[in-house]
């Protein structure tokens, strides 16, 4: 049996390899993405896969997984233009986007982990729907957070949120990839 770490890094290894593509295709023109724009895109996907999860039909078979990347992809993005800002012109190479992708990435492990570690893999005893519904609350508080410009009282910031939704995204396809559940 895999660790959750090596599952985590298999999962990983997918959506790095279709962000290294969509460079090759775009190259970074999501550097011209103000934060909300990414926290809007990463709604559309979550919202998609809530859709077909109520539903249990599509009327585009394309299925959920490639959303769920989408989530953890769009997540990474969101992360470094928070850090960056967004720019006016793609102004990164593929080779500097990859870099802070895996920078980012990393982050996101040691948080998975560290976590994991503290509540005993409780999320293998969830459901994916029941990461959906998580997905989309932690976006109605960044919608939140970023209303207020970015200031919070007490609560984690929208960083944190997008660490968050990396990581349940990762634990869904954990659950799909190697569980075989939808």
């Amino acid at each position: 049996m895999t660790t959750t770490e090596q599952q985590f890094d298999s999962v990983i290894k997918t959506c790095r390899d279709i962000f290294a593509k969509k460079l090759t295709d775009y190259g970074t023109s999501w550097r011209i993405m103000r934060p909300s724009s990414v926290t809007d895109q990463i709604y559309i996907k979550a919202n998609r896969i809530r859709s077909l999860e109520t539903k249990k039909e599509a009327m585009v078979d394309e299925g959920t997984r490639g959303e769920w990347i989408a989530i953890v992809n769009y997540g990474v993005i969101g992360l470094i233009q928070l850090a960056l800002g967004y720019a006016d012109q793609p102004d990164l190479s593929p080779e500097e986007a990859l870099a802070l992708y895996d920078k980012y990435i990393q982050q996101t492990k040691t948080l998975m982990m560290a976590k994991n570690h503290d509540y005993g893999e409780a999320w293998r005893l969830m459901r994916v729907s029941s990461y959906t519904d998580i997905i989309l609350q932690k976006l109605n508080r960044t919608k939140q957070i970023e209303s207020n410009n970015g200031e919070t009282l007490i609560s984690e910031g929208i960083d944190a949120n997008y660490s968050d939704m990396v990581n349940y995204a990762i634990f869904a396809l954990i659950k799909i990839d190697f569980e075989g559940e939808q």
